[in-house]
């Protein structure tokens, strides 16, 4: 079962590569260079937590704390250093990201096959909704907050992580309706916790949380909706 969906990740960024074929065939080579310095960075990430979930949960319980205290620590540092413009959001901040910390957490702990669905989900949806957006989106959402974000976007990473329950579905105990509505949450907190990322370095004029992984930024650049999306999946399973 394990290897069958390694197998599939693997096929789903045979087809992302292609996707970011496509998008920097005709972009400069600076530009081409830092795209693909992301997308392989994004491929070490994913093995990363993937064989954390699969080896040992207690693994990746551990990662999973070092990205909540890398991410406060990241909040905190950007506060730090622009303190005078919005103290008021810096506390709003916290708590929102207290909140969605504590229910990252319980995930964290949760048993092997509802993190790794979610974890395969999440990464469907982030990696496609990029994919597609560059290739396919042109309305932005919320220009101000998050310029990348577009309508095409977000639809297109959304429907792929959806179809994708009906492959994954077998790790779950659930009925297909149950699957099809964990799955809808997953992607609305996810792209809710990018949002509210994003909109946080807006108001303290920054694009990035620090430089910590290449071609992504900062923790909270690059995790922000698997938090977000954890801590949904946690609030599903209490209720």
């Amino acid at each position: 079962m394990v290897r069958t969906i390694y197998i599939f990740i693997l096929c789903y960024f045979l087809l992302g590569g292609l996707g970011f074929y496509f998008i920097n065939r005709k972009k400069g080579k600076a530009v081409a260079q830092k795209s693909w310095t992301k997308f392989f960075t994004y491929f070490v990430i994913i093995n990363v937590l993937f064989f954390s979930i699969v080896i040992d949960p207690r693994v990746f319980r551990i990662v999973s704390a070092i990205i909540l205290a890398v991410g406060a620590l990241e909040l905190v540092m950007l506060y730090a250093k622009r303190s005078l413009i919005a103290t008021p959001i810096f506390i709003g901040s916290i708590i929102v990201f207290t909140v969605l910390a504590f229910g990252f957490w319980k995930f964290s702990g949760a048993d092997k096959e509802i993190l790794l669905y979610t974890f395969i989900i999440l990464s469907i949806f982030d990696a496609f909704s990029q994919i597609s957006g560059q290739l396919w989106g042109k309305r932005k959402i919320a220009p101000q907050i998050s310029p990348n974000k577009t309508v095409g976007g977000t639809v297109g990473g959304a429907l792929f992580a959806l179809l994708s329950t009906f492959f994954l579905k077998q790790l779950l105990s659930y009925e297909i309706w149950e699957t099809i509505f964990l799955t809808s949450g997953i992607i609305v907190f996810a792209f809710a916790g990018d949002l509210a990322a994003s909109f946080y370095k807006r108001k303290f004029n920054t694009k990035d949380y620090s430089q910590l992984i290449p071609g992504h930024g900062g923790f909270l650049d690059r995790f922000d909706s698997l938090i977000a999306g954890g801590a949904w999946v946690a609030l599903y399973l209490t209720f």
